[in-house]
């Protein structure tokens, strides 16, 4: 079947997530309401992006962005190429900090390139999507927040990932400490071990069903069911300013954890009043977003283009 592409401009609100949640390993996600918004529209030919925010003067401008590679994958599995692509970001969501700026990219390139084929809904569900989605990050855990909303629990089968999202408690308050420096997942993922022993993955799967009961239900419960022994302790040496607030914050009744490969903390569950970290953290209160990706007709709008993080409350 020919592939043709609709007229005109499209957009796309994606947002932050956070990964593993503590125990929850490569599964388990919250999305979290600071986005990125994104426009495309196809054009006679050539590539322009254009970034604002996050990211401005570091980013790739030509086909070499995320976006826009998520895109070309996404055509390419709806079976044919634009002329030419036109894409601008508006970026809140810090670079590298593990907050899902890839995955929100991702997320934002298959749901633009999806809207841009007329048919591209029909032809590629929210199923399809994430799939692909995930086959690009490498695994599911930040795009099915990002796409679905939420606190979702994501898995991988034979055909690709999936995903369900879940209503996250009221009493569920996240705060994310982001500090200066970088990450990277790879250098992240690195640091494991080839095997754990039995005990601390025992444990792990204990807590992580917990984690379920306690982010839906009885956040109360939010500092056992954060306990990890898979990877928070195996990456601390490369990270040791949030090794060692996650655990002050924990010492404090806070349940804290690393958020995603890092270097950002994550609170769940609010903060003692007066609770100071130091000079070293952007300190933002965020609620969970429930919504996900939302896409749209048009141009960005001018309060889509303030760079400002939308969803900070501090």
């Amino acid at each position: 079947m020919p592939t043709t592409f609709a007229s005109g401009p499209v957009r796309v609100r994606v947002p932050a997530t956070s990964a593993n949640l503590g125990p929850g390993f490569d599964a388990l996600g919250l999305a979290l309401a600071l986005y990125d918004d994104v426009a495309a529209e196809v054009t006679a030919g050539g590539v322009t992006v254009v970034v604002t925010g996050q990211g401005a003067g570091e980013l790739p401008t030509d086909d070499r962005h995320l976006v826009v590679r998520a895109m070309r994958a996404t055509f390419e599995a709806l079976g044919g190429q634009p002329a030419g692509l036109a894409v601008e970001c508006v970026n809140r969501i810090p670079q590298a900090r593990g907050l899902g700026s890839s995955s929100a990219a991702i997320v934002a390139g298959v749901l633009l390139a999806r809207a841009l084929v007329t048919d591209g809904e029909t032809r590629l569900d929210d199923d399809a999507a994430l799939r692909l989605a995930a086959g690009i990050e490498g695994h599911p855990d930040n795009v099915a927040p990002c796409l679905l909303g939420g606190f979702t629990l994501a898995w991988t089968e034979p055909s690709g990932a999936r995903a369900v999202s879940l209503p996250v408690a009221a009493g569920v308050r996240p705060t994310v400490f982001v500090p200066q420096e970088r990450g990277l997942t790879a250098a992240a993922r690195a640091a494991l071990p080839a095997t754990v022993p039995h005990g601390d993955a025992a444990l792990n799967a204990g807590r992580a069903a917990l984690l379920v009961h306690a982010m839906t239900a009885e956040p109360a419960l939010l500092l056992p069911a954060t306990v990890d022994r898979l990877h928070q302790d195996y990456r601390a040496e490369g990270m040791p300013g949030s090794a060692a607030l996650v655990g002050a914050l924990r010492e404090v009744g806070v349940a804290a954890v690393i958020s995603g490969a890092g270097p950002t903390v994550l609170a769940l569950d609010g903060l003692p009043e007066g609770y100071d970290p130091g000079t070293d953290w952007q300190v933002w209160r965020l609620d969970p977003d429930g919504h996900g990706a939302r896409v749209a007709r048009g141009r960005l709008g001018h309060a889509e283009r303030d760079p400002v993080a939308a969803g900070r409350k501090s």
